[in-house]
């Protein structure tokens, strides 16, 4: 029997995947990780310069994962501002923190985070999100 790939064939003409995280550790292992799986990515240091980013090149990403605790503005305020942009509807936010507790989690999800990743992930979870959310266009329903 074939294996089956969870990468699409096609996988940069469904935007590039976003990472926002003030950790250069942390981003650089996101970024390698999806790289190497095919994946267009940008990574950056903080919320503000992801959204300047957002706001210049027009690119509506599929995917963005997003630090709980950042500089500038937090994973929650920058989920906030994306939720309210139609244009980022489909955009599938996953938060990535160390915090696992139930109250972070819940206000994730009422700011309609799809998806909550605790620290340190694998690179298994981190490949698994992705193929999940990039593979199928069109809108997403949270997990």
């Amino acid at each position: 029997m074939k294996p089956v790939s969870l990468i699409p064939a096609s996988v940069d003409s469904l935007g590039p995947i976003l990472i926002a995280d003030d950790s250069p550790t942390v981003r650089k292992i996101l970024e390698i990780t999806l790289r190497r799986a095919g994946y267009t990515v940008y990574a950056f240091p903080d919320g503000v310069c992801m959204l300047q980013w957002l706001r210049n090149s027009g690119k509506i990403p599929p995917l963005i994962f997003l630090d709980l605790v950042m500089p500038r503005l937090d994973g929650y305020q920058v989920a906030t501002w994306l939720r309210k942009q139609p244009a980022f509807a489909t955009t599938v936010l996953v938060l990535h923190t160390r915090r696992s507790g139930l109250l972070d989690r819940l206000k994730a999800r009422l700011l309609g985070i799809e998806a909550y990743l605790t620290k340190p992930s694998t690179t298994q979870e981190i490949l698994a999100l992705a193929a999940c959310y990039c593979t199928f266009p069109g809108p997403r329903t949270p997990r």
